[in-house]
């Protein structure tokens, strides 16, 4: 597989947040991603489908692998495993760990596990505002300026309060 540059978005709302988002970054080189930038951290409510929760606590990270798509996805789940994330619960569930993969490159791809560019990305201000603070031109594949994605979100809904640096 050629070297690509991607993009990972990290959470956590269980325990030590910082801790865990600051444990992803040591976990991830061993797995054959290189960590290449890291945003702030952002304190953003909870999405999706349990909204009774703790705030979470996000960050965007552009690293470079040549691990191929499903690899890298296997290699963030063994990062969330190993920050004791349990896959049984409920989809939105809390966790100590979450590592998504965002984008892959250039990279277009749909199997049972894995939708490239993440099928969120445009319309989560969590995963716009890291991403776009580690690249403001930052396009998806289709040409889609998530800068335009980001201004497009109603800017009362999805609060995400820009916090420190995580690395």
């Amino acid at each position: 597989m050629p070297e690509r540059v991607g993009y990972l978005g990290l959470g956590s709302n269980v325990g030590d947040s910082v801790g865990h988002l600051r444990a992803a970054l040591q976990l991830l080189p061993a797995t054959g991603v290189q960590i290449l930038a890291v945003s702030s951290t952002y304190v953003t409510e909870p999405v999706g489908e349990i909204l009774d929760q703790p705030d979470f606590l996000n960050a965007a990270v552009r690293v470079r692998t040549d691990l191929g798509p499903e690899q890298l996805l296997d290699a963030c789940k063994a990062v969330e495993a190993e920050r004791g994330r349990q896959f049984d619960l409920p989809r939105h569930s809390p966790r100590p760990l979450d590592v998504d993969l965002l984008l892959l490159g250039d990279l277009e791809l749909q199997t049972d596990r894995l939708t490239l560019p993440h099928p969120q990305v445009r319309d989560r201000r969590f995963v716009l505002a890291p991403l776009l603070e580690l690249d403001p031109s930052l396009t998806l594949p289709d040409g889609t300026a998530l800068a335009d994605a980001l201004a497009a979100l109603p800017a009362d809904e999805q609060r995400a309060e820009r916090r420190s640096p995580l690395a």
